[in-house]
């Protein structure tokens, strides 16, 4: 029986994010396969965990290098772990038992519009030397693992590319009228759900919203879910500065529950970023039914592979034409629904997760 260690601090009670959903995919099929599973968190990491064979390890440590570089170690060699997995970049330089790595993007290093040699040469040497200490590197997609070739130096031989898993409740789903009075989307609606970091590119789906037809844009809501509140108060101030302010509305976090139904009812689903590892929001919309919008950036045409439209990440205008096709051409709107669907299917646990414990499997037994 495998014994898997996964380093589990994303996964904070009070948290949703694309590394978290992945880590709990991942506990979810090695639970399914029978694998005895501990995951390592700190005093931040959910506790309610109930997946049979996985439990949940808090420890302390005085700060973060120690928890990474002693603390996880020390806790990995006592409870016997065959293989541990990082959900992201780091692992320790030292450990008992073999280690995988998932590299989902490089914005750690040098994140698009901030220049900071001096820490981004840090983190880049930081990267290359935990990629090059580990069993194996998981990347997820292949725009990513050429990132990881061209800026880390890492053999393409050592990356496994293992796409990200839509979780089984991402299906056609309603909507109930106390969800929509919750989320202010009492009509019809465009939706973006992420966060609202400038990589997100949000200012020009807002410039391209008002561009739309003035009779388009009443009859519709542009919707800027999730995002915390980084990033959100200049986004309000451009809405009110272009006059649309009273067409967008931002509903902050939304509950896992309600997720399927709010990409389910969207008239459309717009992921407009400048650069995506993955771009797991667009799958799961489209896994849910929305025709989907795409920009260019990173892996977005790679991931949804003809079953979106997709728009130079960089005009505004094209953007919002993209809008106003699907808002306006209920047969082209069908269309991109049929199609995302099919393609969304590309990314059941099967297709996915399997790579990633096939993986941790082989490095478990000494496999590379």
């Amino acid at each position: 029986m495998t014994r898997l260690g996964i380093d589990g601090r994303e996964l904070q009670r009070d948290g949703r994010t694309g590394i978290a959903r992945y880590a709990l995919e991942i506990l979810t099929a090695a639970s399914a396969r029978g694998w005895t599973v501990t995951v390592y968190g700190d005093h931040d990491t959910r506790r309610d965990l109930a997946l049979p064979g996985v439990t949940v390890r808090v420890l302390q440590a005085p700060a973060t290098v120690w928890w990474d570089q002693v603390a996880l170690p020390r806790a990995l060699r006592a409870d016997g772990a065959r293989v541990l997995l990082s959900p992201y970049y780091k692992t320790p330089l030292w450990s008992p038992c073999p280690s995988v790595v998932t590299i989902h993007d490089l914005f750690f290093i040098g994140y698009p519009g901030r220049r900071r040699p001096v820490m981004d040469g840090l983190r880049t040497a930081a990267a290359r030397l935990y990629a090059w200490r580990a069993h194996g590197v998981i990347a997820d997609s292949e725009h990513s693992a050429r990132a990881v070739v061209e800026r880390l130096g890492i053999d393409r031989r050592r990356i496994t590319v293992a796409p990200v898993a839509v979780g089984a409740e991402f299906v056609p789903s309603a909507l109930d009228e106390r969800a929509r009075a919750r989320y202010g989307v009492g009509g019809a609606y465009v939706l973006y759900v992420g966060n609202f970091m400038p990589h997100k590119n949000l200012h020009r789906l807002l410039r391209a919203w008002g561009l739309l037809p003035g009779a388009l844009r009443a009859r519709h809501r542009l919707v800027l879910a999730g995002g915390g509140d980084a990033g959100r108060a200049g986004l309000r101030a451009l809405a009110a500065a272009l006059g649309i302010a009273d067409s967008v509305v931002f509903p902050g976090r939304v509950a896992d529950g309600d997720l399927p139904g709010l990409y389910s009812a969207a008239a459309v689903f717009v992921l407009p970023s400048l650069e995506e590892g993955f771009g797991l929001p667009a799958v799961e919309a489209m896994a849910c039914g929305a025709p989907v919008i795409v920009s260019d950036g990173g892996a977005l045409p790679e991931v949804t592979a003809g079953a979106a439209v997709v728009f130079d990440a960089g005009k505004e205008e094209a953007l919002a034409a993209a809008i106003t096709a699907v808002l306006v051409d209920r047969e082209h709107a069908d269309v991109l629904r049929r199609r995302g669907a099919a393609r969304a299917r590309a990314f059941a646990p099967a297709h996915t997760t399997a790579r990633v414990l096939d993986l941790l499997e082989r490095v478990a037994h000494g496999h590379r």
